[in-house]
């Protein structure tokens, strides 16, 4: 039994930090986890930055709805779906998440949570559980699923370390560089023949 975990943003959708950077004008939000490995110094940062420029979810939402999937991730999605099980899992939060779902045709998503006032600021995020990615892929094996897993950042190198097979997908060289020991896959047909190559089962061309 086999299913692929996938993560999100630089995967099958753009950054959203990076755009709501651009929309705003504040270069400092375009720091991702390509960038700051260490998830809590990244949010706190983001957060102060929202609160100094009095920005709010809602502003952040404006800027998800105009987002779409990369060109080929839905196809890509629905091709994995009528193959495998596949569940995202991502350091994003559902209040971001759900739109993109909805447009990559409600695949599964494990995420984390936003702390919102009565007035739209973003007090404070709540993590599902620490080092989520690489905690589901171990929760799966203990259900006796093989795990097949892409990622493109540095919070995504625990869950391909636990995977039973593990790529670096359209990642930026610094992660490449660090971590060769993932194979470093580009473009979705290539992934596509990498999880082929990988998987168990008899997936046709």
């Amino acid at each position: 039994m086999e299913l692929v975990c996938l993560d999100l943003e630089g995967v099958l959708v753009p950054e959203i930090w990076i755009n709501f950077a651009k929309k705003t004008g504040i270069k400092a939000l375009e720091a991702t986890t390509r960038d700051i490995p260490d998830y809590d110094v990244l949010m706190t940062q983001r957060l102060n930055i929202l609160r100094e420029h009095n920005l709010g979810l809602p502003d952040i939402q404006e800027v998800i709805a105009d987002m779409g999937p990369l060109p080929g991730a839905k196809e890509f999605v629905e091709w994995v779906r009528t193959h495998f099980q596949l569940i995202i899992l991502s350091d994003t939060f559902y209040e971001f998440a759900h739109p993109l779902m909805q447009q990559l045709g409600w695949p599964t998503i494990f995420c984390h949570k936003l702390e919102v006032d009565d007035k739209g600021m973003i007090s404070n995020y709540k993590l599902r559980q620490p080092d989520q990615k690489r905690e589901a892929v171990k929760a799966l094996h203990q259900l006796n699923f093989r795990v097949i897993a892409a990622g493109d950042s540095y919070n995504d190198t625990t869950m391909l370390g636990e995977a039973d097979h593990g790529f670096l997908f359209d990642a930026p060289a610094n992660v490449i560089a660090e971590f060769p020991q993932f194979p470093a896959i580009h473009g979705y047909d290539a992934l596509k023949e990498a999880i082929r190559a990988v998987s168990q089962r008899n997936i046709p061309a």
